[in-house]
């Protein structure tokens, strides 16, 4: 299963990650529907804040209708058809990994697609094999 790690502190906050990816989600260049979340940089350490889904499935348990699944590559993923936009694991992402927006019906998170790994010039953003 493929994973998306973060250094934190190789991070510049340039946001091409959350460009690409809300061009992957909600297929607009819109930040604020990015399954990345580029926050602060501490002022003690430098390290940006990124939050982003680390596939441990606590979400699946809290999903009614069982739209949350693990695919067989590992990763977990989002069935917008069973999906009614409850909000559960939203609420319930021990990583604050789920989004959601306005806009949107259905929360979305990351796929571990690689998209961002590939967008980001300093190396913020890498794929794990666990």
């Amino acid at each position: 299963m493929k994973v998306l790690r973060v250094k934190g502190e190789l991070c510049t906050q340039c946001y091409a990650c959350e460009e690409v990816c809300s061009t992957n989600v909600s297929k607009e260049r819109d930040r604020s529907k990015s399954a990345i979340g580029i926050g602060e940089k501490a002022v003690d350490t430098g390290r940006v804040d990124i939050t982003t889904c680390d596939q441990c499935g606590q979400c699946i348990e809290v999903c009614p209708t069982n739209a949350l699944y693990r695919a067989k590559s590992g990763v977990v993923l989002l069935n917008e058809d069973d999906c009614v936009g409850c909000l559960s694991c939203v609420g319930f992402c021990p990583s604050g990994a789920m989004f959601r927006h306005e806009d949107l019906l259905e929360p979305f998170k990351c796929t571990s697609c690689g998209k961002c790994v590939k967008e980001c010039a300093e190396g913020a953003l890498y794929l794990e094999d666990l």
